[in-house]
């Protein structure tokens, strides 16, 4: 099963982070294909793919991948360049989808379809925890926030991906110290370095996060304090809610986007133990109860934080 690094030649960031994967050194000579340019790695089952397109409306380039090559692609890597309207320096990664747009069907403003979702590749903890102290301990906390992000955006996969990203200005988008960290950490998370691929193995916990804004400061801060594995985080604005019916769950896209998450989380984590993390504070009181029953009804718990001892 192959991991596939995608970059796009439409992205000044995305190219600064690929170049800093090829200074790892490594990768055999690049082959030309119909969907882009690609290599392979000598140590691991690692493909890296420069395309031309922007990657946000890539749809399917694994599928293409894999079938054009004739391997079976297991999870996706999107090295981009991230855009914030305060043009805070930040080093971030999210999983991607449209839980929340609707009509549902119809193509999202940046990539995707809206109302899907795209399995959230397994690596994100581990890449998560590896990015923050590589950064740190190089001293990149004082420039930049190192964060995550709630799902958003295209493009429409098929198998794990997870976005990683840069930003958020020209600036930052270039700055070769910050590919380094990116490249490192996906070159040991990967286990290009030698040392072992931290892949799913199909046990442990795994956390969906619920609620609250876009980078998820209280989602970020249980996953940073603990070692279990986690997927999908859903910010406020993909769980609208009409208004309450007594005796009745509200209506709204709230609950579609629930399920899809869960449905997602399963198919990337097979065999996982997986529970829910609220922001309760994000939400009214009756927004809470109702998201706690959903869940419940497919078959997720909900913990608290202070049940979330660290492992």
């Amino acid at each position: 099963m192959v991991s596939l690094i995608v970059a796009s030649t439409d992205d000044d960031a995305s190219l600064t982070l690929y170049e800093g994967m090829l200074r790892l050194g490594g990768w055999n000579d690049e082959i030309l294909s119909k969907h882009g340019r690609y290599r392979t790695h000598h140590l691991r089952d690692v493909h890296i793919l420069l395309i031309d397109e922007i990657h946000v409306q890539a749809d399917d380039i694994d599928i293409q991948h894999q079938d054009e090559i004739g391997v079976n692609v297991d999870d996706v890597l999107i090295l981009s360049r991230h855009v914030s309207s305060s043009n805070i320096p930040a080093i971030t990664l999210h999983s991607i989808g449209l839980p929340g747009e609707t009509p549902h069907g119809e193509a999202g403003r940046s990539g995707g379809i809206k109302g899907k979702i795209v399995p959230s590749n397994p690596l994100f903890a581990p890449l998560f925890r590896k990015m923050v102290e590589l950064a740190t301990s190089r001293g990149l906390d004082s420039d930049f926030d190192l964060t995550l992000e709630t799902t958003h955006h295209g493009p429409l996969l098929s198998k794990p991906t997870l976005y990683v990203e840069v930003g958020s200005t020209e600036k930052e988008w270039l700055r070769a110290d910050v590919a380094d960290v990116w490249a490192e950490t996906i070159s040991s998370v990967l286990g290009l370095d030698g040392s072992p691929p931290q892949y799913w193995d199909g046990n442990g916990e795994v956390m969906i996060g619920v609620g609250g804004g876009h980078y998820a400061p209280r989602h970020r801060s249980v996953i940073h304090e603990n070692n279990f594995w986690f997927s999908h985080l859903l910010a406020n604005y993909s769980l609208l809610f009409d208004d309450p019916v007594e005796g009745e769950l509200p209506g709204g896209i709230w609950q579609h986007a629930l399920e899809i998450t869960v449905d997602a989380t399963r198919r990337a984590f097979p065999n996982g133990d997986i529970f829910a993390h609220l922001d309760r504070k994000s939400f009214k009181g009756w927004q809470r109860l109702a998201i706690i029953e959903k869940l419940a009804e497919l078959g997720i718990p909900v913990r608290r934080g202070k049940e979330l001892s660290r492992r």
